[in-house]
């Protein structure tokens, strides 16, 4: 009597290097992942942007989990956390985070966000300045530049033929579990959002990492011309060949130039990726240490 060999099935592959974890802030269910970097590293939190969850920014976090406490959550009303009723514009999302924070007992932290996460930084700078080390902006979101709804929407579209196909199994899942109502909500408070008046406040080192291909920023000029109006303490660096989801395009160049903002170092190429996306400075406030 034969018998058929029943196939071995492989163990799932974790969907991060980071822990996968789960917590309750304020009654809500908050998905997150963290590094098991010890907790004596400086913390570093990943903020994502609209409509999705923290996933797509995990290529930059893994690279930045040696050296950093890297936690990279799930905001109350986006991906595999909770929802909360009404809950879904800039300053609740700030304060979100900062409990976030508390729950995890972390008392000053540098952001990195992408896109939305980018106000929702400046928001919480604004109210929680002893708490922000320093401020990590990728892709800046919202504002004037981005409406009408119309318009954002053919930013989008641009953007996504622009992003790594595998970006759209990633983003897909997210922007359909936010869904629409929430869409248009979000929209609204994103883009009627003050962020030029809070990035104008901000009095920490901060660095603004931008693509050249990005469809949802303005030109070299307008983002040099509000760099150079912002009391110096902005650095901005541009990737060549990079759109919007810079966290997930091109992951290994922007965790170099996060890497050497953090150390107070010039922002060169990376030696160890010759032939990859090629990054300058275009504006250096003159607060921030030299490049000569």
């Amino acid at each position: 009597m034969s018998t058929k060999s029943v196939p071995r099935r492989l163990p799932r592959r974790p969907a991060s290097s980071l822990s996968e974890r789960w917590t309750v802030v304020d009654g809500v269910d908050v998905f997150y992942r963290e590094s098991p970097t010890p907790p004596d590293a400086p913390a570093m939190m990943h903020v994502h942007g609209f409509g999705l969850s923290g996933r797509y920014l995990l290529p930059t976090a893994e690279r930045l989990a040696d050296e950093f406490h890297t936690l990279v959550p799930d905001l109350p009303g986006f991906g595999r956390s909770g929802k909360v009723p009404g809950g879904l514009d800039i300053p609740d999302l700030a304060r979100d985070a900062a409990r976030f924070l508390d729950d995890r007992g972390i008392e000053t932290v540098t952001l990195v966000g992408n896109s939305m996460g980018c106000p929702v930084i400046l928001e919480f700078a604004h109210h929680y300045p002893e708490r922000i080390d320093r401020a990590v902006l990728v892709s800046p979101a919202g504002g004037a530049y981005n409406r009408p709804l119309r318009r954002a929407v053919g930013q989008l579209t641009r953007d996504g033929g622009r992003e790594p196909p595998r970006m759209m199994r990633v983003a897909t899942p997210d922007y359909l579990r936010f869904g629409v109502p929430s869409t248009f909500k979000m929209f609204s408070a994103l883009t009627s959002y003050p962020s030029l008046e809070r990035l104008l406040e901000l009095r920490i080192p901060t660095l603004v990492v931008i693509g050249d291909r990005d469809p949802l920023l303005p030109g070299p000029d307008r983002v040099r011309e509000v760099a150079a109006a912002t009391d110096n303490h902005v650095l901005v660096v541009r990737i060549e060949g990079a759109a919007h989801a810079i966290n997930f395009s091109h992951p290994g160049e922007l965790a170099h130039i996060i890497r050497l903002f953090m150390a107070d170092r010039p922002i060169v190429d990376d030696p160890a990726s010759p032939g990859h996306a090629s990054l300058y400075e275009i504006h250096r406030g003159r607060h921030l240490p030299s490049t000569d």
